[in-house]
């Protein structure tokens, strides 16, 4: 119950707060977001670069992770007995 009213006071405050400071709450808000896009943007080459470097690591070069290959390789093995079904059906 504490904390439902703690919550309700909290957020009551933060909507005077913004209504009092508008103008001050968009300019943070203009200068926090190329911040984060450039944090973001920093983090996406980052872990780009890291599983370019561990896939030349393990000598792949497709982009298929192994998930991906094993059902490839399934789906293989799952036609040629789908053909060899049809040929003992024929005869």
């Amino acid at each position: 119950m504490k904390t439902l009213i703690a919550g309700s006071v909290a957020a009551a405050l933060g909507l005077i707060g913004m209504a009092v400071w508008y103008t001050p709450f968009l300019s943070l808000l203009k200068g926090s977001i190329p911040v984060m896009l450039l944090l973001g943007g920093c983090l996406a080459l980052y872990l780009g670069f890291d599983e370019l470097k561990d896939s030349m690591k393990n000598g792949s070069s497709s982009d298929l992770s192994p998930v991906e290959n094993d059902k490839d390789q399934e789906i293989g093995d799952l036609k040629k007995e789908i053909e060899e079904l049809k040929s003992k059906n024929k005869e």
